[in-house]
């Protein structure tokens, strides 16, 4: 093929215009109707290094013209120049032309010339849709695209569509998104994004998708690191509802839940769609052992406050779960019978673990009259002498916390772990007092006067499902 940067100026009849998209560098991505322009051509007007991509389907004779990088108007007015002179051009670009590349600009051009000559585009696969393949399927539902270049676009217009883009839950592809120059607006993105989605929205990029020297990587958006993309690079940003699994980024359509079990996998929906909103609206990041309670605790009660009451043992949450997937921890005893009621049977069944409430224990009544306890208190002393190893969820009577704090000290009871989330206005601040010496006892405590059965049943929920935290899936035992 013969490159020339200058041709002569002749106007007779006209020729065509076909704007196509060459794909995003595999010959195997090029459409067949894009191919056989090629291969028709009389002459093709591109950047020097796409020429590699479609040159062995370049007919002899035929005329390749390169204007050179970043020379976009130049090479729409040479492609008019030679359609001028009755030739048909091919004018192409990487992706899909009317995607970031040379079609509007043809188009303008052409309204702005007043021109009869004919203009076609052929569209191709688009650098964003290759990558969402190699990624998984990332797109399946409302998405849309953002260019990080402010050569031709203000910055401040766009930040206000990262913006929008953020609060709207759009799956989000990010072209252009540094060069040597621009370093900071990809770092401007993910803090933006963060102000919105969830730290754990999956985040895959690609970079020189199709080509060689492909690079695939899904990671999360509190973990992406802006330094490993450059301008080669196509990022795509998930939604609220999107996932991964076995390595593959997902964005579920719909039509799975719709198929199956309906009415357990709506409710299971609902409850991501919340848990993921009450994510984006917290205060700061926690850890995840720590978060997935938090967030348990709010979506219960509706409660922000749960920010700064909700006390938790470094990693208690997920030494907790550890045991149960151990099979160390089989039983949890409750004080009353409210929080058994609230404990998932789902989540226990699949597990093996067993709730339990001594309150309707025919031994209590008496129990708590000889000793002149409450019977919660009776409840309590009665499971700590059958079961001294349970995981103890309190979520409504001090007393009873108290009473098992007493003989924890006495060397009665060891226990798995403990829940103290009772309420009320009498002992209720001491018996969480009480509690948090024991540091050798995985704790989740309501701190305050606040708490409640529901409390202390959706903290053992988080316990048990602390498997589907990392992904924010909560819900499955519903």
């Amino acid at each position: 093929m013969a490159f020339c940067q200058n041709l002569p100026i002749f106007v007779g009849n006209m020729g065509k215009i076909i704007v196509a998209g060459i794909g995003p560098g595999s010959k195997e991505d090029i459409t067949p109707a894009v191919l056989e322009a090629v291969r028709e051509a009389d002459v093709i007007v591109g950047y020097k290094y796409y020429f590699q991509f479609i040159e062995s389907y370049v007919k002899p004779g035929c005329e390749c013209v390169d204007t050179g990088m970043k020379k976009e108007r130049e090479r729409a007015e040479q492609a008019f120049m030679l359609a001028g002179q009755n030739k048909t051009v091919v004018v192409i670009s990487s992706g899909d032309a009317g995607i970031y590349g040379m079609a509007p600009l043809i188009y303008e051009m052409k309204r702005d010339r007043q021109s009869d000559i004919e203009v076609e585009t052929l569209p191709g696969i688009s650098a964003f849709q290759k990558a969402a393949s190699l990624l998984g399927a990332p797109i399946g539902h409302d998405f849309c695209i953002i260019s990080l270049s402010d050569l031709m676009t203000p910055w401040e217009v766009i930040e206000r569509r990262i913006k929008s883009a953020a609060t709207g839950d759009f799956v989000t592809a990010i072209y252009n998104p540094k060069s040597h120059g621009r370093y900071w607006q990809l770092y401007r993105l993910v803090e933006l994004f963060l102000q919105e989605r969830s730290a754990e929205t999956p985040v895959g990029y690609v970079r020189q998708a199709g080509r060689e020297e492909q690079e695939t990587k899904v990671t999360t958006l509190a973990s992406f690191d802006p330094e490993d993309v450059d301008m080669f690079t196509v990022i795509l940003i998930g939604n609220s509802q999107s996932y991964v699994a076995d390595g593959k980024f997902i964005t579920p359509r719909g039509y799975y839940r719709e198929q199956t079990n309906e009415g357990e996998k709506i409710g299971q929906n609902i409850m991501i769609e919340s848990f993921r909103t009450i994510a984006s609206e917290l205060k700061r990041d926690y850890s995840l052992d720590h978060k997935w309670a938090l967030l348990h605790a709010i979506h219960t009660t509706a409660d922000f406050e749960m920010e700064d009451i909700l006390y938790t043992d470094d990693k208690a949450v997920e030494t907790l779960y550890n045991k149960v997937k151990n099979g160390e921890l089989k039983l949890i005893i409750t004080d009353v019978t409210m929080v058994t009621s609230g404990i998932r049977k789902g989540a226990l069944q699949r597990l093996g673990v067993e709730a339990k409430c001594y309150l309707g224990d025919a031994r209590v009544a008496e129990f708590a009259a000889i000793n002149n306890i409450t019977r919660t208190q009776a409840g309590i002393r009665l499971a700590v002498e059958e079961h001294p190893d349970a995981l103890f969820a309190f979520g409504n009577a001090p007393t009873a916390l108290m009473e098992l704090c007493d003989l924890i000290r006495k060397g009665k009871a060891k226990p798995a772990g403990i829940i103290a989330a009772p309420v009320g206005f009498v002992h209720v601040r001491e018996s969480k007092h009480m509690v948090k010496p024991f540091k050798d006892i995985p704790k989740v405590i309501v701190e305050g006067r606040k708490g409640g059965s529901n409390l202390a049943a959706t903290l053992c929920n988080a316990i048990l499902t602390f498997d589907d935290a990392e992904q924010l899936k909560p819900g499955r035992d519903l």
